[in-house]
């Protein structure tokens, strides 16, 4: 059997796990899915091998191979590594790991993963819930979990992995300055229970000692607060342009217009300066989890 477990294997005719479908919708991953698995079938048919001896030789089923080459399916890395092996690609179809994991996410968690790792420096503040970059895999499940219309349990699995993915961007060098600031509330409301809130903390205070990073918390006892407008996200980017967005500013799109950007930078510049400093967050940080 091989390590996707029952259902990959040859005696289950190529029955697989959820989570590795092609959307329709999403132009350019489906090409680049289809190429991929056109190239796998021209290496295929080179060898002189047939779908269902090509199936045993890697240990997929005859049915996965066909959906794969048709550009109906995503192939697993490990289905890459195997069908490398034995058609004596070189390396070339394993070389294609990384472009069909991105394809694997939802286009648009693509684009935004693709702004953060431009980012020289990212600025957000967040009010209803931890900013996607600083949760953990079972709080960011528990919020997916809780969507209405609800997902469906591979599209729950597949959304927490493509944000756990962008999370890359605290190991990158040199490293982008980051900065966050967090409501009170959102570092209160057990989302999951008690024990999904107390690992959460405990990755707020990691992530709160990187030099690059600072968090900032919002108390709920401010009398003055720039942020009542909703959430606000600021990326710069190399080059000096910068893209912004607000729930409450400019009917809620990405903006780019300096003139709109400056007023989003003002908005946020005073949410930090009302907010708490990092040191007294990440010490009220470490009292609330000293209270979970």
């Amino acid at each position: 059997m091989s390590v996707d477990e029952a259902g990959t294997d040859c005696g289950n005719a190529g029955a697989d796990e959820p989570g590795w479908e092609v959307d329709p919708e999403d132009e350019s991953g489906s090409a680049l899915v289809a190429s991929v698995g056109r190239q796998i079938k021209a290496w295929r048919e080179s060898a002189g091998m047939r779908a269902g001896e090509f199936g045993a030789a890697i240990g997929y089923g005859e049915d996965l191979v066909f959906k794969v080459e048709g550009g109906r399916r995503i192939p697993r890395p490990e289905f890459l590594d195997r069908a490398d092996e034995v058609l004596g690609a070189g390396g070339k179809l394993a070389l294609m790991k990384r472009e069909l994991a991105e394809a694997r996410y939802p286009k648009k968690v693509r684009d935004l993963a693709r702004l953060e790792a431009r980012a020289v420096e990212l600025s957000a503040y967040g009010d209803h819930n931890l900013h996607g970059l600083l949760q953990t895999a079972d709080y960011a499940r528990a919020l997916f979990e809780m969507r209405l219309p609800a997902y469906e349990p591979d599209e729950v699995e597949q959304a927490v992995v493509a944000r756990m993915a962008r999370q890359s961007i605290f190991e990158r060098s040199p490293s982008p300055a980051i900065s966050f600031v967090q409501e009170e509330a959102t570092l209160r409301r057990p989302l999951g229970g008690t024990m999904v809130l107390r690992r959460q903390l405990e990755r707020l205070l990691l992530v709160g000692q990187l030099r690059h990073v600072s968090i900032q918390v919002m108390p709920i006892s401010r009398e003055e607060h720039a942020g009542m407008q909703g959430e606000t996200q600021v990326l710069k980017f190399k080059d000096g342009t910068a893209l912004g967005r607000s729930e409450g500013a400019f009917n809620g799109r990405p903006v780019s217009d300096p003139k709109q950007l400056r007023i989003l930078e003002l908005r946020y510049g005073m949410i930090r300066a009302q907010a708490l400093t990092p040191r007294e967050s990440l010490a009220f940080i470490e009292q609330l989890l000293g209270e979970t």
